[in-house]
């Protein structure tokens, strides 16, 4: 269709179809899995229709008819197809045959892992290279390749404000072009959703869905931090002495997460090998800088203003430059994922070193630092000078992605880019 944007997810499968029997497509509700996975595909059944449901459920031998690639649509409605997909694939169907979208990790529903059969891919929404695909890319590819420029004539008329623009249209494809007032009530609709159907649909009931919203506005609040789960608790119930036991937090986090709604970065274990004792909780984030943004009743203009704060600020900086960070974690995630790497952080124990973003491939590692301003000074790449002066010749690229117009090397070799450059 015409109005369709081209995404990263696109490449992987055309990679990968032609050698893979059978592939899983997942994330969040609205990133836009059908849609992609429809655009590669020759035959559909949706499995949310009650109909096509039962009609598979009556006679799988359906899914060998083909045209191939068929595309299994919100297979977790029938969760037993998952196996027999798999079992498809022990058959001896040829590459290209099969793809299941779903909203919902496997690994939870009680399958067999699908390990050596089923190949999943997890997607997420618009990376910031996807909403503004015409600007030319430094990629993670060629930084891995040793290709990037060694003075780069780039330039972005993406200023500061546009970025805080997308950080509240969220990369949902849906939401992402509506009207402002449009767009906050079909994010409002979308977090409504999860508290009132989604657990549900997971077995879970609750008697006060607001309970998982102050959550899940708590955890929002922590973005880009490494706090405690038990400190989150305490954002999310202040002042009350009947506070939820760890149990049914556990129980709301494992849920989120397998609802694909949660994105947590781990950190990177080798590290330990080269630097110490380093911290060993993942850093939070939600599936999306606008859900986290809304959740916290953040506009657009809340960010550019500057005026508003969190309990974090203090120890992990303000709130517009954490959700800055979350946007380019996610699209550099996105880019990573398209070429098979790997993505963590590093923080030291005591909290007096971090490498935001730490992407390897081959035991190849590039290592990025995000900068909400527009200028870079020597104290921004100490850390990643530090790090380049363990690993040394491990480390193919060191970056600073920034709000600014420009892209240049400095000549200590670290390479600034502003966000919407880097693909």
């Amino acid at each position: 269709m015409s109005d369709y944007i081209t995404r990263y997810a696109d490449l992987w499968l055309d990679e990968m179809i032609p050698h893979l029997k059978a592939i899983a497509i997942e994330g969040a509700k609205g990133v836009g899995k059908t849609r992609t996975a429809q655009q590669h595909a020759k035959n559909t059944y949706k499995m949310d229709q009650r109909g096509v449901r039962e009609s598979i459920e009556s006679e799988y031998e359906l899914l060998y008819d083909g045209p191939f690639p068929t595309l299994i649509d919100e297979w977790q409605y029938l969760p037993e197809i998952w196996d027999r997909v798999r079992r498809m694939v022990d058959d001896g169907i040829p590459p290209g045959s099969i793809i299941l979208t779903g909203s919902r990790q496997s690994n939870n529903l009680s399958l067999h892992s699908g390990a050596g059969r089923i190949v999943r891919f997890r997607m997420r929404p618009l990376s910031l290279a996807e909403r503004f695909p015409d600007a030319e890319k430094i990629t993670l590819k060629n930084c891995f390749a040793g290709k990037t420029p060694d003075q780069p004539r780039l330039n972005s008329k993406i200023t500061f404000s546009d970025y805080m623009r997308e950080i509240v249209r969220t990369g949902f494809p849906d939401i992402n072009a509506t009207p402002d007032i449009v767009r906050d009530n079909l994010i409002d609709s979308y977090i409504d959703n999860i508290a009132t159907r989604e657990f549900k649909a997971q077995g879970i009931e609750l008697r006060q869905p607001e309970t998982l919203v102050r959550w899940m506005r708590a955890y929002a609040a922590a973005t880009g931090t490494t706090t405690s789960y038990s400190k989150i608790l305490d954002a999310a119930t202040p002042g009350e002495s009947d506070k939820p036991s760890r149990k049914t937090t556990t129980a709301y986090r494992e849920a989120l997460s397998s609802l694909w709604l949660i994105d947590d970065l781990p950190y990177w274990g080798e590290g330990e090998d080269f630097f110490g004792r380093l911290k060993q909780t993942s850093k939070h984030y939600l599936a999306d800088p606008g859900l986290e943004a809304r959740l916290l009743g953040l506009s657009a203009q809340d960010l550019i203003r500057g005026e508003e704060e969190t309990v974090y600020d203090p120890e992990y900086g303000s709130i517009a430059g954490r959700l800055f960070e979350s946007l380019c974690a996610m699209s550099v995630r996105t880019y990573a994922s398209q070429i098979g790497a790997r993505t963590y952080f590093l923080r030291t124990a005591k909290g007096t070193r971090e490498i935001d973003l730490i992407i390897e491939k081959d035991r190849k590692l590039v290592i990025i630092e995000i900068k909400l301003g527009t200028s870079v000074s020597s104290d921004d790449v100490r850390h990643l000078n530090w790090f380049e002066e363990k690993l040394d010749d491990r480390v193919k690229e060191k970056i600073i992605l920034t709000t600014g117009d420009r892209a240049y090397r400095r000549q200590d070799g670290v390479l600034v880019i502003p966000a919407v450059l880097l693909g």
